[in-house]
């Protein structure tokens, strides 16, 4: 199965005039057929290598970013964590996150979540600008952030954890069948088959499995951008394969997907863009197919290789 047409000796094709959203356009036209969820990747190393099932093919530059921040400046005191940084995250697209400790990806994801507000520079979602003062600003924005933590609740179960604090009610109780079925199907949607029930609490679950209800929290409501962060840090290589693939099917849904890992490997294996800051800059945001480890390792450690990073004439966006 072709991933990417450019790799055969021939562009992808135009994107026609009028043209319906990236999720509905862009699988390459070789008789393949439309992507299948159930034609999931079965080794992970075949997967760091790009293999395995087709990828929505982006777009261009010149679909609308689904996140898209300019200039932004942030400063805790008299430390300055974020110079001028311009990150975006298309919809349909994966895109990395990478950079060493204290490069301050944490710090951005926080300010893109509400959680710290932005001391300079513009925040545009779908094109247009807005302020995002709180947490509950991003959400209503349709933006979800995994963190690290999970922040998942052992103590309850797969569905009390997905409807935390967004219960559905039935005049002054719960409606508990609904949940239910809307938790069934979301977690089908993602093709999840290895939960079972549920009505299992977290605390029986391995760690790949409660990364899958995390991730299934944050797109069981309206979410259009999901930002990740370190979801495979703490997984084995069978686990990280299913979360991984996860993560490409929500961007073969249409959301715009936002990674961090330390983990090139999967950096490579699922993201279709790479964004790598250095020291609270951005360096570069590149196309995947563009760079290979080595530049990117670069990139991380000094902001530059070649002719990419920090004042150099490549691309930064």
């Amino acid at each position: 199965m072709t991933v990417n047409p450019a790799a055969n000796g021939r562009e992808p094709p135009a994107r026609p005039a009028g043209s319906p959203s990236p999720p509905a356009w862009g699988r390459p036209d070789d008789g393949s057929g439309p992507w299948n969820a159930a034609d999931t990747l079965t080794d992970h190393d075949r997967l760091a290598r790009g293999g395995g099932a087709a990828r929505w093919e982006p777009l261009g530059m010149s679909v609308t970013p689904a996140l898209d921040l300019r200039g932004i400046d942030k400063s805790f005191g008299s430390v300055k964590v974020l110079h001028d940084v311009a990150f975006s995250a298309y919809p349909g697209e994966v895109t990395a996150l990478v950079g060493d400790n204290g490069a301050g990806k944490t710090t951005l994801v926080r300010c893109i979540g509400g959680i710290h507000p932005f001391d300079a520079g513009e925040f545009r979602f779908e094109g247009r600008p807005v302020r995002v003062s709180s947490p509950r600003d991003a959400t209503r924005l349709g933006i979800e952030i995994v963190h690290q933590d999970l922040a998942l609740c052992e103590n309850l179960d797969i569905v009390e954890n997905l409807f935390l604090g967004r219960e559905q009610r039935r005049g002054l109780a719960l409606d508990e069948d609904t949940m239910e079925e809307m938790a069934r199907t979301t977690l089908s949607g993602l093709s999840v088959r290895t939960i079972g029930s549920v009505r299992r609490r977290i605390s029986t679950l391995s760690g790949g499995q409660r990364q899958t209800v995390a991730i299934a929290r944050a797109v069981l409501w309206d979410s259009k951008v999901v930002i990740l962060d370190e979801p495979a840090a703490a997984l084995g290589v069978a686990q990280t394969q299913q979360v991984l693939e996860i993560v490409r099917r929500l961007a073969d849904r249409g959301l715009a997907v936002v990674l961090i890992s330390h983990n090139m490997n999967d950096v490579f294996a699922v993201s279709d863009r790479i964004a790598a800051l250095y020291l609270g800059r951005m360096a570069a945001q590149v196309s995947t197919a563009d760079v290979t480890h080595r530049q990117v390792v670069e990139l991380i450690t000094s902001g530059t290789s070649g002719d990419l990073g920090l004042g150099r004439p490549g691309p930064v966006r």
